[in-house]
């Protein structure tokens, strides 16, 4: 076991860093070198003076050395600006450059400064990445329960007309994206136009304090989409396990219908949805962004559009960063769960 737990976190390192470089190398293409020089400077820059300004803060460094800089495992550039003081991504504003570190990337925990919102990009992604974990919390609570329900009362009688009737509702919902969902709970739940108005269209106000009127319908939204492929997953999957052989023993046997789902069916059928919910925690970082910009909630979502929206470079990479940290750390957790759930697996 801790053999494979090291295989998976080097694994993991190496992904980390191919995805990391990958995304750096298309953030830092000229284009939008160009585009951070003119207006961090002057939109009426020439050309030459965008490749003096790129020049003189290091941005004409190849790039795996500026790659290098941003991880923290080289030292940083540092310049003059034009009033004379010293100048570099570890020299902060107020800080004395004799006793700036020499490195100061993403292994320092450093993460840069925003261009466009004026602050640390670590403190703006604390703040939004926390607002988004409380929509993900709620979410997954709602979620994951009835798509299981679903899934499993389905699963039991394949073929009935309860199966066809959940399965044609997780199609549905699946088939649903958050902005026609999102839009269409907005009309009738919030909006004057039919008259419910019974939760709000904004869940600004969610920010500072939850309450089920503000924070239902996005919670509602993200949920009716993604439980419909869990609830798809968890219908094969007990659909199969029903018509193994252990089964029809336990049914020759007698056993009441009730003890074999619960006790024989249930844990061999959650094996393989497993690692579907384990996959919506990706899903629910990136499928955010629509979200929380269809209700005004200013978390993670909304701050990776503002980046790549306003050409902030430093913020952007640091989306990438979380978004790639979440995807590994999930699947390991999904892979130890399904070696400890599938006991062949764990045997071999």
């Amino acid at each position: 076991m801790w053999l494979f737990l090291l295989k998976r976190t080097g694994l993991m390192f190496i992904t980390a860093l191919c995805l990391t470089f990958v995304v750096f190398f298309l953030t830092n293409l000229y284009p939008n070198l160009e585009k951070l020089a003119k207006t961090e400077g002057n939109m009426r820059m020439t050309d030459q003076q965008v490749e003096q300004w790129l020049d003189t803060r290091g941005y004409s460094q190849p790039m795996l050395k500026r790659y290098g800089e941003w991880l923290g495992v080289v030292p940083s550039y540092r310049y003059v600006g034009a009033d004379g003081n010293e100048r570099g991504r570890c020299i902060k504003p107020g800080m004395d450059p004799a006793i700036a570190p020499n490195y100061c990337g993403v292994l320092q925990g450093d993460f840069g400064f925003s261009s466009v919102f004026k602050v640390d990009v670590s403190t703006i992604i604390n703040k939004r990445l926390g607002l988004t974990g409380w929509l993900m919390l709620f979410v997954m609570i709602v979620m994951i329960p009835m798509a299981l329900l679903i899934g499993v009362l389905a699963g039991m009688r394949e073929g009935s007309k309860l199966d066809r009737s959940l399965s044609s509702f997780s199609i549905v919902t699946t088939a649903t994206p958050e902005y026609v969902s999102g839009v269409v709970f907005i009309v009738i739940f919030a909006s004057s136009a039919v008259g419910l108005r019974w939760f709000k269209g904004s869940a600004t106000s969610a920010m500072t304090e939850i309450t089920f009127a503000n924070f239902t319908l996005p919670v509602m939204t993200m949920a009716f989409y993604g439980m419909g492929y869990v609830a798809r997953m968890t219908r094969a999957s007990m659909a199969e396990v029903m018509t193994a052989q252990y089964i029809r023993t336990a049914r020759l046997k007698g056993v009441s219908f009730g003890n074999i789902v619960v006790k024989h069916a249930l844990r061999n059928a959650l094996i393989a949805p497993f690692t579907v919910i384990m996959l919506q925690f990706p899903w629910l970082l990136t499928g955010v962004v629509i979200v929380e910009t269809l209700f005004n909630y200013k978390g993670f979502g909304w701050v990776l559009v503002q980046a790549a929206s306003n050409n902030d470079i430093e913020l952007l990479l640091s989306c990438s960063v979380v978004a790639v940290i979440v995807v590994l750390i999930t699947q390991l957790i999904s892979d130890i769960g399904y070696v400890f759930l599938n006991p062949r697996i764990r045997m071999s």
